[in-house]
């Protein structure tokens, strides 16, 4: 199933020239991928502290695609410049999860908001990185299978977002649409599991 995660190979190349200026500036990639986790909880604590209004709810698109940059720019300088390391790995699977987590809380603040399906999107969204990551002990790769990764959810609430700010979306409609992520969530938890296992199969062979 197709994926946003599939442009990643263009985006990067356009964030390029900014990699090698951090490089050159000595900023790490377990700096960036700490920034970006930084990021994510101060926009969630101020769009909730503000959740009165909807207005706030436009810096989440805003923020969702600078960390999208963040987080491709950590994988180059790792990969590019020989950055890799153990502490690494963790500190990017985790806070990845801190930082969806941060942010999808905002939601439960929006009246109209079913707390308990927010919730769940949030433990599913949880589950589908998890299950992404499961594969590596399987002797797969990690997985980022869609349709509904990191950076599609990223995008999916950043439309939600952004309509919620505009006043273009009806809240009444944001469970709808929740319980339609729900199931994409389901999908790519499944599909993610799925590949791991041919992929784990295929190389035994």
């Amino acid at each position: 199933m197709f994926s946003i995660y599939q442009l990643k190979s263009r985006f990067q190349t356009l964030l390029r020239p900014y990699v090698n200026s951090l490089y050159y500036s000595r900023i790490t990639a377990n700096q960036v991928t700490l920034a970006a986790c930084a990021g994510s909880i101060l926009i969630a604590l101020l769009v909730g502290f503000f959740a009165d209004h909807q207005w706030p709810f436009l810096l989440i698109p805003v923020w969702m695609f600078i960390r999208m940059a963040l987080n491709a720019i950590d994988g180059m300088l790792a990969r590019e410049y020989r950055q890799k390391s153990n502490l690494g790995a963790y500190l990017n699977e985790i806070c990845d999860v801190i930082s969806d987590c941060a942010l999808l809380l905002i939601f439960t603040q929006i009246n109209q908001v079913n707390t308990n399906l927010m919730i769940l999107v949030i433990l599913l969204s949880f589950l589908t990185e998890y299950a992404g990551v499961l594969g590596v002990m399987i002797g797969s790769s990690r997985r980022y299978d869609g349709p509904m990764g990191k950076s599609d959810r990223a995008l999916a609430f950043s439309l939600i977002s952004l309509g919620i700010a505009t006043y273009l979306l009806p809240l009444e409609w944001l469970n709808v649409l929740l319980w339609f992520i729900t199931f994409l969530l389901l999908i790519t938890v499944i599909n993610r599991v799925k590949k791991g296992l041919q992929e784990a199969k295929n190389n035994k062979e």
